[in-house]
């Protein structure tokens, strides 16, 4: 999302989609174990208000009613920093019996108008803080209506987008008027426009944006350009449109002084539509630099993926002022053309220089979390990890599988381990930046124990078959990982996404170096990550458990026990100890 990270040497923030990393003091071992246990502390000690569970728990005001699409009109006022719009939602009623109100979001200091049902019926609500209790009448279960809703007010501005959420009212490089808004996370789509700001519920049937705006400038949206016409009064109204589900954080603005090329690129489902919407003045950088970035990604993202979730819709680039967002079908680009990110590799190993990190991270949300979408946001590791994970692939696909294991590697930097992945739910909680980096690292070790790189490809495509366009939970990738590879892999999940343990693989030989001895410490109950130990002559596995074990070994065997080369494939600890203790 927010294009993430966070590193030892660099500091993660903890935002949604896109971490921003700054360089980092050096400091002491003491200094750094004082500063977790701080971030644990307020972690564990954090209270939950009334206004988080109306965000993050799925009451019955909001289970009794599934959105089916939304179609949002908003005109944007750049002097005046004021919006005024409206959304017409469609949803489906699916059950018996249920409370007569429907709980709408929208955030302070927007305000909401007026609602009418089914084009003819005002409706009365209350507000609530950022939600609006709305009284509605009866429905039979299974039929299909509408509430329009008409909004207004001052917005929320981004102070720096895309970290926190809002509209962005800034200028070009020439000091043209720019607009787009950025919600991900904690901030969500109701901070900009009326919806059910809920990850769990994307509408079915797809949605619009028709945008109204100074005809001076063009507007740019997800999906396919509906109409763009003038209104006579200096504006002109332009209608974008997607026919696929998709989350309500995705459907994003922009509007500026765009120019547009196209291509097609052949993918796997066929001839996919790609579009470069960028400010006028990138126009001939954009052209000699974006096309081989993106075909280069989609060729690896389609080889490990599957075939690009979103054909119908197409994909294309969107020139941002900030650094960059995963909009379904209309991926913020900021990068400044730009190997790295943002010029700068967070591996630190030189392989992160090669490539266009934006391109690369943000369109893998394209398949973990715009195809694939964690139903609450404590589970937003299935979007980040393997975001973060895609880059791997990535590396590996242009530069071989030892370029991807140094790149997986030196990414570790961004890991603090300082508060679990995985929070608290239905409380609109996200977990650490670290769902970013040591994500990717848990699902390279993964990766690794299972050693069989085409079983694990495949389980990352079916992923996006078995789950297509689908809102899911961490217990269904789980299970699904753990049963097509073979092995039950909860115990190396619960490590990973539950604690901020780094698990140690203890191990000595025996006086003739005849057996390896080997066990887990600093581990979950019952840690059993297998280990495939291999170089390009020999290869070795072993069942580690926190009871001490044994293996006989020949000389050319022994070899592989090289504590560097093992930590390489796996993100864990490795320790030669001088004997059983």
């Amino acid at each position: 999302m927010k294009i993430r990270l966070a590193i030892s040497l660099i500091l993660l923030l903890p935002v949604v989609g896109f971490a921003q990393q700054t360089p980092r003091t050096r400091v002491t071992d003491s200094a750094r174990a004082a500063q977790k246990a701080a971030a644990l502390k307020k972690y564990e000690s954090r209270v939950f208000t009334h206004a988080d569970s109306l965000r993050g728990y799925l009451n019955p005001e909001r289970t009794w009613w599934d959105v089916q699409r939304y179609d949002i009109t908003i005109k944007p006022d750049f002097n005046a920093r004021y919006t005024s719009g409206k959304n017409l939602i469609t949803y489906k009623v699916v059950k018996d019996d249920y409370p007569l109100v429907m709980q709408i979001d929208l955030k302070v200091p927007l305000n909401i108008d007026s609602i009418i049902y089914n084009g003819k019926r005002k409706l009365s609500y209350k507000r609530d803080g950022n939600a609006f209790h709305v009284q509605t009448i009866k429905q039979a279960k299974g039929s299909v209506n509408t509430v329009e809703v008409f909004f207004s007010g001052k917005p929320t501005v981004a102070v720096r987008p895309p970290w926190n959420g809002g509209w962005s009212f800034i200028t070009d490089s020439l000091g043209r008027p720019w607009m787009t808004v950025t919600c991900q996370g904690d901030a969500g789509a109701s901070i900009w426009y009326p919806c059910k700001d809920h990850q769990s519920d994307e509408p079915d049937n797809g949605a619009s944006l028709t945008m109204i705006a100074p005809d001076s400038l063009t507007a740019v949206s997800n999906g396919r350009l509906q109409f763009k016409k003038s209104n006579g009064d200096g504006t002109s109204t332009t209608k974008w449109a997607v026919v696929n589900p998709i989350s309500n954080y995705c459907i994003i603005p922009y509007i500026g002084k765009y120019v547009n090329f196209s291509e097609v690129y052949n993918g796997e489902k066929g001839k996919l539509d790609v579009n470069y919407w960028v400010l006028d003045y990138n126009l001939a950088k954009a052209r000699a630099y974006l096309p081989t970035q993106t075909h280069n990604m989609l060729n690896s993202h389609e080889h490990w993926f599957g075939p690009y979730p979103f054909y119908e819709d197409g994909f294309k680039l969107v020139d941002t002022q900030h650094p960059g967002m995963e909009h379904q079908s209309a991926v913020a680009y900021g990068n400044h053309y730009k190997f790295g990110y943002g010029g700068r590799d967070d591996s630190g190993t030189g392989w992160g220089m090669k490539w266009d990190f934006i391109v690369v991270h943000e369109a893998g949300h394209e398949w973990f979390g715009n195809n694939i979408t964690t139903k609450d946001l404590a589970d937003m590791w299935v979007h980040e990890s393997f975001g973060n994970y895609s880059e791997t692939l990535f590396v590996e696909t242009m530069f071989g599988k030892q370029a991807a294991n140094e790149y997986n590697a030196g990414i570790r930097r961004g890991i603090r381990n300082d508060v679990p992945i995985i929070p608290r739910y239905n409380v609109n909680e996200e977990g650490s930046g670290d769902m970013y980096p040591k994500g990717g690292n848990m699902l390279h070790t993964i990766r690794h124990s299972i050693d069989n790189d085409e079983k694990f490809r495949q389980i990352l495509r079916g992923l996006g078959t078995t789950f297509y366009h689908q809102t899911v939970t961490t217990k269904q990738i789980e299970e699904y990982i753990s049963k097509n590879s073979g092995y039950d892999y909860s115990k190396v999940f619960d490590q990973y996404l539950r604690t901020v343990q780094i698990p140690k693989l203890e191990y000595y030989f025996s006086d003739d170096h005849k057996t390896v001895n080997y066990r887990w410490t600093n581990c979950v109950k019952g840690f059993d990550l297998p280990l495939a130990l291999n170089n390009d002559a020999i290869k070795m596995r072993i069942l580690p458990t926190q009871e001490w074990k044994s293996s006989p070994v020949n000389d050319a065997e022994s070899t592989l026990f090289t504590p560097d080369a093992i930590k390489k494939m796996y993100y864990i600890d490795v320790t030669a100890t001088n004997g059983k203790s």
